[in-house]
């Protein structure tokens, strides 16, 4: 593997996750159209939703460790360096804004546009 592209990525991600691959790209996707969009529509954050889904993003960092868990043959007890520590952290921290994201999209997308006082 000497070039590193898309391709290779979409494969290896393919070979670890299967179908689960293309559910995750699905989602990501539709919580940055869906945060666009409410953020479009708003014109602005709302602290409150905001803070729902960064308590809901803290779930969804873990899930990201738990998955990369399932789909390795390794576990966290195998992480010996540096690397495989922030390679830990890079997990949870993508886990944990994709989460935020989604969920500020989807409470945003129920909630529709309320009236400005």
């Amino acid at each position: 593997m000497k070039d590193l592209d898309l391709s290779v990525l979409v494969s290896v991600f393919l070979e670890m996750m299967g179908p689960l691959f293309w559910l995750l790209l699905l989602l990501g996707i539709a919580g940055i159209v869906g945060f666009v969009a409410v953020f479009l529509r708003e014109g602005k954050l709302d602290s409150r939703r905001l803070i729902r889904s960064e308590l809901v993003g803290l779930a969804g960092g873990v899930a990201a460790l738990v998955l990369m868990a399932s789909v390795t043959v390794s576990g966290f007890t195998d992480a010996g360096g540096p690397v495989d520590w922030l390679l830990i952290g890079i997990i949870w921290g993508i886990g944990l804004a994709g989460t935020t994201i989604l969920a500020y999209a989807v409470q945003g997308l129920l909630a529709g546009k309320r009236p400005t006082a």
